[in-house]
């Protein structure tokens, strides 16, 4: 929990955002359409890793971490595959608000 006068500071570029975009297309196209069912998780994920908490004077005193097994992942992504392809593809729609939830609890601050 953020103290009083403290805030947060991503440091994630635009480079490697598209960066990031690149390979999930290149995966997605390979997978022919698969790999969309982890993206969430390591699109996410990336920025998350890459913010700070700064005290009240602007100095980082800790950063996020947010690590999620690759087995979890899977077994998220198989459950939610199913629940898109019942629901004709407006389930994906939610999945990518679980998975939110599931890094945001999954997030622990590390001091520097």
């Amino acid at each position: 929990m953020l103290g009083t006068g403290q805030r947060l500071r991503c440091d994630f570029s635009v480079a490697e955002a598209l960066g990031q975009l690149l390979i999930w297309l290149v995966l997605t196209l390979i997978t022919f359409g698969l790999a969309l069912f982890v993206l969430p998780y390591y699109f996410l994920k990336a920025p998350i890793n890459k913010t700070y908490v700064l005290d009240a004077n602007g100095v980082a005193t800790a950063r996020l971490s947010v690590e999620v097994g690759f087995a979890d992942i899977l077994g998220h992504a198989i459950i939610w595959l199913v629940l898109t392809i019942l629901t004709l593809g407006l389930a994906y729609f939610v999945y990518w608000q679980s998975v939110v939830k599931r890094l945001m609890n999954a997030t622990v601050t590390v001091p520097l």
